[in-house]
């Protein structure tokens, strides 16, 4: 399903998002639970970048005029909401480190939480966001790892 010219560590991180995501859709939490463990196997902060594009773009393409603090307190509340009727484990918090992570308003490495935490949250407002904009999540995902293996290969001047 993903591309072979990706390095192995890519093709672990779209694979463990992809399991984390169904494991969202279907509301099992234990699966969610196990896929963000793995995932936090990969090194977390290449794992940040990647759910951080993926969320980054998602809000671009539910608000292409432009993201207001109505709209990220929206995402907040629907998936704090629902990840209190399946997985309360993941704490608000966690949700907020997501979004202000994703648009640049705190430092990725910041996190308030274990990285699994932050990776389930992050899982959760994807499957939140796909959901609303009623758009594959993979699609996200593969331009987020193409765009990072592109940025990766550009030699700064």
């Amino acid at each position: 399903m993903w591309p072979t010219h990706w390095p192995t560590v890519a093709r672990d991180i779209a694979e463990g998002v992809d399991t984390a995501l169904a494991a969202a859709r279907s509301s099992d939490a234990a699966a969610l639970t196990e896929a963000a463990a793995k995932l936090a196997g990969a090194p977390p902060e290449q794992v940040r970048v990647v759910l951080a594009a993926v969320v980054r773009e998602l809000l671009e393409t539910l608000h292409p005029d432009g993201l207001t603090g109505e709209d990220v307190q929206d995402v907040l509340g629907r998936c704090a909401r629902a990840a209190v009727l399946w997985i309360p484990a993941v704490p608000v918090d966690a949700f907020v480190s997501v979004l202000t992570g994703a648009l640049g308003v705190t430092d990725m490495e910041e996190r308030p939480r274990s990285p699994e935490r932050v990776f389930e949250a992050a899982v959760l407002v994807i499957a939140d966001l796909s959901a609303t904009a009623a758009v594959p999540a993979t699609d996200y995902l593969r331009r987020a790892l193409d765009e990072i293996a592109r940025a990766e290969t550009v030699e700064m001047p």
